[in-house]
């Protein structure tokens, strides 16, 4: 049963829309290296379209009805859209989700240092990642410092053509005879994870003048002070655009893929539905799924739940039985990517159930690990019926695992989704590289994720 290459059979009506899109994604990656600059971008794009904060909504006594868009922005790092249906929630909701959060370094509370004449800040790692690839390269440091105040300063360095960019030291080969003994997870730990901020003192400053001369610049730069990295949020991510991948430019290589690249085509078809859907559809860009989904922001959170309920009061149709129902009864795409099958590695997959790239949006009927721990497993019905609204759309699909049975394994938000009883499957693009500091994604997946997410939310 081997799947078709989706290249094969574009026309150049295909091939201008796929790049397009291609374009289009490559600003949003850039423009949102973290779970909050995801949610500025989808907020900008949301309000462009028509949609209404929900916030804004509750206790005005404006009821809501079929064809109405609404959002719901969870302290700027979760975004949730609801495209109002013609039938009653109760009957449940066609919902693509996906994560806007990716693997990467924040910088501690208490970060910042001197020794050996440089400024260095203490990082710990968000996710998982092999530590090797994060040394010897440029970072840039996004992320927000709020102030005693209230006052919220936005933090972006490194980004820009004439800004400096920051990085971890590693060991010269030349006296790396003890490091290149060790096992790879080893040679690097955690605590090393030091980011190089600078290398020149301050003129009359005696006690660490390197630090000082940095504390300096970010409080002439940006107005802040040693202490307000305590009420900071930033983040390490790799510096840089992402770029066109191969010589010919089928493939994006950039930070952030995992998940993104979902994010951002769920986003698309949710901006494409411009007449009212039968059921009501729903997006979900969450956060914290790299760390188990955990917090008010991830998954695990209720705000799903009472965004509903909140729903069904604006419609004047609220119960607890109605909340339940309308969340039981929907249907589920989690839109998270797979591991895109690597020639170079082939021996960590099982070739014929592995996600290959070019060969379009992928289904994984379960995660988890070895005997499918921490899975959903979604059911043989609801694989069926997608099977027929992919067909009947024309959209390039396939179905994968996550590597060999033994080898590994990885978690997504659908096992969280199916709690409610809702069917749930997980949905996404092949990447190559998953979680190092630069993925790699086909055109051609992401335009068919596009296709995929907008026929699945359309059919009733």
């Amino acid at each position: 049963m081997e799947r078709p290459n989706a290249w094969k059979n574009y026309t150049k009506t295909d091939l201008k829309k796929l790049e397009d899109i291609a374009k289009e994604y490559r600003a949003f990656i850039d423009a949102g290296k973290t779970e909050r600059e995801c949610a500025v971008e989808a907020v900008a794009m949301l309000e462009k379209a028509g949609y209404i904060n929900l916030e804004s909504l509750i206790g005005g006594g404006k009821k809501l009805k079929a064809g109405d868009k609404v959002y719901l922005n969870k302290m700027g790092k979760a975004i949730l859209t609801f495209h109002m249906g013609k039938k009653p929630m109760a009957e449940g909701m066609n919902i693509v989700g996906a994560h806007i959060d990716s693997p990467r370094l924040d910088i501690k509370q208490n970060p910042l240092y001197e020794d050996s004449d440089f400024a260095l800040a203490d990082t710990h790692y968000y996710g998982g990642i092999k530590k090797y690839q994060w040394t010897a390269r440029e970072l840039a440091l996004h992320g927000v410092v709020v102030k005693k105040d209230g006052t919220k300063v936005q933090i972006s360095i490194g980004e820009k053509d004439d800004d400096p960019v920051v990085g971890i030291s590693d060991l010269l080969i030349h006296l790396s005879q003890e490091q290149m003994g060790k096992k790879l997870g080893e040679a690097i730990t955690g605590e090393n994870l030091d980011i190089i901020l600078g290398g020149r003192p301050l003129k009359g400053e005696e006690k660490e003048p390197v630090k000082a001369q940095v504390l300096q610049i970010l409080k002439e730069t940006y107005g802040i002070e040693e202490e307000d990295f305590i009420s900071a949020e930033i983040e390490a991510v790799p510096a840089g655009k992402a770029r066109d991948f191969g010589l010919d430019r089928s493939m994006i290589m950039g930070y952030g893929h995992d998940d993104r690249v979902c994010a951002f085509a769920e986003l698309k078809a949710v901006l494409s539905l411009t007449a009212t859907p039968e059921y009501t559809c729903c997006g979900m860009l969450v956060d914290k799924e790299e760390i188990g989904s955990v917090g008010a922001t991830g998954m695990q959170s209720n705000y799903l739940e009472n965004a509903v309920a909140e729903i069904l009061e604006l419609q004047g149709n609220y119960s607890e039985l109605n909340v339940r129902r309308t969340l039981r009864n929907s249907r589920m795409l989690s839109c998270d990517v797979s591991a895109g099958f690597d020639p170079l590695y082939a021996s960590a997959y099982e070739k014929k159930n592995a996600a290959w790239l070019g060969r379009g949006v992928c289904f994984n009927k379960f995660t988890g690990s070895r005997g499918k721990s921490g899975s959903n497993d979604a059911n043989a019905e609801f694989m069926a019926k997608l099977r027929r609204i992919m067909d009947d759309n024309k959209v390039f699909w396939q179905t994968a695992e996550l590597g060999k049975v033994d080898q590994g394994g990885g978690g997504t938000i659908a096992y969280i989704c199916a709690l409610y009883g809702m069917e749930v499957i997980d949905s996404g693009v092949a990447v190559l590289n998953m979680h190092a500091p630069m993925e790699v994604i086909s055109k051609a997946d992401l335009y068919e994720a596009v296709k995929a997410y907008k026929a699945f939310m359309l059919d009733a």
